[in-house]
């Protein structure tokens, strides 16, 4: 079946738009090869540890015009050189050890960088999810609005054609129909915008069918037990992906700091080789030749700094100064964490009661329109005031729909950064 069908007939709920996303994201996929990067450089300092060997050759023609012995031949001449080199830095101040610690911890880094992505886009989802499903429900009121002012016009005509309602009074009916007309086509203009945001998230082609499964209860859902800050910012601080980077931040800059000091320190090389060469006008066999020039060596260099023109001295102060701005850098993540977890929180307990009073909003604006509706058709209430309860209501069922989706965002942020994997069902 093709893909684009297959996405139109499919409901996504919240967990298939971070699966999809997380496949086919581009952020994704670059910070994975990124980790994969960084899985190279660990081989590469690990084989540093042992010795190196390489082969080499070199081959020289020469051509002798003016030879005095008479023989073509021996005008050319040809010789060959081979050699098998070894080399082994046998002592550098363990700077080529802590290299590789380094580079594993920096392997890890990038995969903590990856998580971190990961729950930037999780976040970013959830995020489109909930206003998605916001607007989609404001689309319903303001076509219940739209049909409620239909209704309104439709009795205006009769009472005008009876006389008991003024040529401007239906006029202002009839506008306030294509007033919440326009409404209506802005929303549903909003939730296409933010449909098109979402699959562009999760890489879909944008002229395809999207549409997201509905939760089973979103009021349940908005009044869940808002988890403490203290218990939110505990499993945050263990967790969170940023927090742990932060950490190994220091664990690196650490290291640095003693690859730096190496620089200081003797270092030891070891090397070694074998080789032979061939030449032609010898007389010899080219066979007989590489045996009978074959050589070998062995040899140990030892290197000590002794002015370096402060060039190891400069390398340990930038690393210790690295070294504290990545002990700075765990404190402003834990204050950014705090600092966004308190923010979650306030906004998760605010919208939550919010939301519970414009229940009662709602319910009351629903009343009273109601009956200034019939008051309004019996001759008793005007034009002016059976619009005025209107707008009250509308503006009381947006305000209950907006403090609702607040509320369950922010909860749904809170459980997350406590360590919970974000879904709605």
């Amino acid at each position: 079946m093709n893909a684009m069908f297959a996405h139109a007939e499919k409901q996504w709920t919240l967990k298939d738009c971070i699966d999809y996303a997380l496949e086919h994201n581009i952020s994704v996929k670059a910070g994975r090869l990124s980790v994969m990067s960084a899985g190279e450089d660990v081989k590469e300092a690990r084989a540093r540890l042992f010795p190196s060997l390489s082969f080499s050759t070199s081959h020289q023609g020469g051509y002798r015009p003016f030879a005095d012995d008479g023989s073509y031949e021996d005008k050319g001449t040809y010789s060959g050189d081979y050699g098998l080199n070894a080399s082994w830095t046998v002592w550098d101040g363990n700077a080529n050890r802590n290299t590789l610690k380094r580079q594993r911890l920096q392997g890890k880094q990038e995969e903590l960088s990856l998580e971190e992505s990961v729950n930037s886009i999780q976040e970013q989802i959830l995020q489109l999810y909930v206003q998605v499903l916001y607007v989609r429900e404001a689309v319903k009121v303001n076509e219940e609005v739209l049909a409620i002012s239909r209704q309104n016009a439709e009795r205006g005509e009769e009472m005008y054609r009876v006389g008991s309602l003024s040529k401007a009074d239906l006029s202002q009916l009839q506008a306030q129909v294509a007033s919440d007309e326009y409404n209506l086509v802005d929303m549903k203009g909003r939730l296409e915008d933010y449909k098109q945001q979402m699959k562009y998230l999760l890489r879909l082609d944008y002229d395809s069918g999207f549409d997201l499964a509905v939760p089973s209860s979103t009021d349940a859902q908005a009044l869940a037990a808002v988890p403490s800050v203290s218990d939110v910012l505990n499993g945050a601080l263990a967790l969170r992906p940023e927090m742990r980077n932060a950490v190994l931040g220091v664990e690196g800059g650490n290291l640095d700091v003693e690859i730096a000091k190496a620089g200081r320190m003797p270092t030891v090389n070891l090397s070694g080789g074998i080789g032979t060469n061939t030449m032609s006008g010898t007389g010899m066999a080219w066979g007989n030749q590489m045996k009978g020039n074959l050589s070998g060596s062995l040899g140990v260099t030892v290197s000590v700094p002794i002015f370096d023109n402060r060039a190891a001295k400069t390398s340990v102060n930038k690393a210790k100064i690295s070294l504290q701005q990545a002990k700075d850098e765990v404190d402003d993540v834990k204050a950014q964490l705090a600092l966004a977890i308190q923010g979650y929180w306030i906004n998760a307990t605010t919208n939550q009661q919010r939301f519970k009073s414009a229940g009662v909003s709602v319910g009351s604006a629903q009343d009273s329109y109601e009956l200034l509706s019939e008051q309004f058709r019996l001759g008793l209430k005007n034009i002016v005031e059976l619009t005025t309860a209107k707008t009250t209501l509308l503006n009381a069922q947006q305000s209950r729909l907006e403090s609702k989706y607040t509320a369950i965002l922010y909860l749904k942020l809170l459980d997350f950064y406590k360590g919970e994997e974000l879904n709605m069902i």
